[in-house]
């Protein structure tokens, strides 16, 4: 153990050239530089944050639910059957027509009764709106307070008005209480969000929101570790910036308050774009990869705290993507859609017992054509409930 430890805790990894964990280890009376013990702190008030937000979703965010009328959808259950359950639980959710066919001899069903028992199984694992309104109000109130505090302290830092002190006298930097507490937080609740990720909805995104969550803490953990705290900080503030924009959309959106949450939306994308696609690459990496080489120089840790901000820089990319595309069905159907990363199982994406033509036919015959607009607004606002 003695070993694996020297070995992992290498200086000529994580210090620049001619600098020891000594060096770090005594500073002066009333000067405190980080330490990795530090980031043990994290897992106990991960655990806390993780009770507040139950607290909070049953005791806040659920009477604000119910105070906007969004209540929990009773969805029909599937006739208890052991064969379906067995192939519903074990092989999968949504069979191809090889499986129906297959099921519905068996069985002795018609196909679309095997569809029809898929459909409605998988809707009793859907989360309901209000479940969806109570995570997504414990989200947007966190993301607004971390970034209220974050803009708080930034705002009378230097390093956020000339990127250059991020790295003047590095790694000499004090740690202060105001930067201790903003870290500590921050690398909580992603502990906590990797964590509560197997238990909250699921969605398309899953694995891309895991790489993230296991990027920012590998992130927030190294650049503590080797006293990167001053661009961390500011890396923490860019992204916090969009987030609680985006959560409100959502909050709009389940509360049913369509123009809002288009506008919310429309704020959010441009905010995600300026700070995703300019100000992080042309501001933050432009001073971890070109100003630190200047005034420091590369050294081993260097290269991978880089390398983990490059890899945020790709999921930018991918998500600015999603959001194009949710925009660009916006201006077609003149409001947002769904959201690209919205739960596995919504309800445009359900099997149909009906064909084209008796569609149509029932269409007609209710009055819902395309002229008067009520077929594509019911299909749309049915997706965009499933944002």
């Amino acid at each position: 153990m003695a070993a694996l430890s020297a070995w992992f805790w290498n200086e000529r990894f994580w210090l620049p050239h001619n600098v020891t964990w000594a060096d770090l280890a005594d500073p002066a009376p009333g000067v405190e530089y980080p330490k990795a013990g530090h980031l043990l702190s994290a897992l106990p008030l991960a655990l806390g944050i993780f009770a507040v937000r139950i607290v909070f979703e049953r005791c806040i965010a659920g009477p604000c639910a119910s105070l906007l009328q969004i209540q929990t959808e009773l969805s029909r259950r599937a006739q208890p059957n052991a064969v379906l359950e067995k192939v519903f639980t074990s092989i999968t959710k949504s069979p191809d027509s090889r499986h129906l066919e297959g099921l519905s001899k068996q069985l002795d069903w018609d196909v679309r009764k095997v569809q029809r028992w898929f459909r409605q199984r998988r809707n009793q694992d859907k989360p309901s709106t209000r479940t969806k309104f109570c995570e997504s109000m414990w989200r947007f109130t966190f993301y607004l307070c971390i970034f209220m505090y974050g803009i708080r302290f930034l705002w009378q830092s230097p390093w956020m008005w000339d990127t250059r002190h991020c790295w003047y006298n590095y790694p000499y930097q004090v740690l202060t209480s105001g930067l201790y507490y903003y870290y500590i937080t921050e690398l909580a609740f992603y502990w906590s969000l990797m964590f509560s990720q197997f238990t909250d909805i699921k969605r398309k995104d899953f694995l891309i929101m895991f790489v993230h969550h296991l990027a920012t803490i590998s992130l927030i953990s190294f650049s503590y570790v080797n006293n990167m705290l001053r661009v961390g900080s500011l890396v923490m503030c860019v992204h916090d910036t969009s987030d609680f924009l985006l959560e409100a959309a959502k909050l709009a959106n389940y509360a049913k308050y369509q123009r809002l949450c288009d506008f919310l939306f429309v704020v959010f994308s441009m905010i995600f774009f300026g700070t995703r696609l300019i100000i992080f690459p042309f501001w933050i990496l432009n001073t971890t990869l070109f100003e630190s080489w200047e005034i420091i120089g590369p050294y081993p840790s260097w290269w991978l705290f880089n390398s983990l901000l490059l890899v945020l820089q790709v999921l930018h990319i991918i998500w600015s993507y999603l959001i194009a595309r949710i925009a660009s069905k916006a201006i077609m159907r003149g409001k947002v859609s769904k959201d690209d990363r919205s739960d596995i199982e919504s309800s445009s994406e359900e099997e149909t017992e009906t064909t084209p033509k008796e569609r149509l036919k029932t269409a007609s015959s209710r009055g819902e054509n395309g002229t008067n607009g009520h077929f594509g607004s019911k299909h749309w606002s049915q997706n965009h409930n499933n944002w």
